[in-house]
């Protein structure tokens, strides 16, 4: 597909699923997302179930986004939370690395340990306890 017009189609996708998800009517009783319009580049009719709480299969954007044959179906949809993504890049790979430290200059040696101070009260602090 030239890029323009499959820039166009994941925009109209992107636009169409917020649109699905924000309005949405939630049935409290039945405890479900039902689809409110026709949604037809997300093969969604109204009265759809979106969101269920058991035997349901969940909509997923990757595969809507295949089945439109765009190709790059991973720039349109983020990677799902259990795969990871740039925060678990950051948490894995970034976070758990040494910083790397400069070659320093030998200190100058000092002669003079530095004490510490005598402890107020022999240690117990500033409890006044029974006196």
């Amino acid at each position: 597909m030239e890029t323009l017009a499959c820039k166009e189609i994941t925009e109209e996708l992107k636009t169409q699923w917020k649109s699905l998800w924000r309005n949405r009517f939630d049935d409290k009783v039945r405890a479900e997302g039902i689809a409110d319009n026709d949604y037809s580049m997300l093969f969604v009719e109204k009265g759809t179930v979106i969101f269920a709480t058991r035997n349901f299969k969940v909509l997923n954007l990757r595969e809507i986004a295949e089945k439109h044959k765009l190709v790059d179906a991973d720039r349109v949809v983020q990677p799902s939370p259990s795969v990871g993504g740039w925060g678990k890049f950051i948490r894995t790979v970034i976070v758990g690395q040494r910083p790397v430290r400069r070659v320093r200059r030998a200190a100058p040696e000092v002669d003079e340990v530095k004490r510490r101070q005598q402890l107020k009260k022999g240690g117990r602090g500033w409890l006044h306890a029974g006196s």
